[in-house]
């Protein structure tokens, strides 16, 4: 079982940065496919970052070169660097852990078993 805990949600103007971090506990998750995911009141789930067990990162359109992903294996941790961020950016923001999932893109991990944290929420205004 892994246990995940966001941090570093907040509110920022527009144009502003955020950086998210998602601790691992339970197991390394080193070798397991990682994401974020957002929820807006009212709005569908989104996948807005994926990192595959190959290490192969994949964004949807909506934050392509305005957020990476990235994953620091000797703390455990997942990370989102957010820049230029936009009041459509405002979402409570989940990180999940997939093992052997079967495969990744677009910001979105498909099968295997999923865990997932409580969120943080990310409030960006104009």
């Amino acid at each position: 079982q892994v246990q995940l805990v966001e941090s570093g949600g907040g509110s920022v103007q527009a144009g502003g940065s955020l950086r998210l971090s998602c601790a691992a506990s339970g197991d390394t998750v080193s070798s397991y496919c990682m994401t974020w995911l957002r929820q807006a009141p009212g709005k569908e789930r989104e996948g807005v970052a994926a990192l595959d067990n190959a290490g192969r990162r994949s964004y949807p359109d909506s934050v392509k070169g305005r957020f990476t992903i990235s994953q620091d294996n000797a703390k455990n941790t997942l990370h989102l660097q957010m820049n230029s961020l936009k009041p459509e950016d405002t979402a409570m923001y989940y990180c999940t852990a997939s093992r052997r999932c079967a495969s990744c893109s677009g910001g979105v991990c498909y099968g295997g078993v999923h865990y997932q944290g409580q969120g943080t929420q990310v409030t960006v205004s104009s």
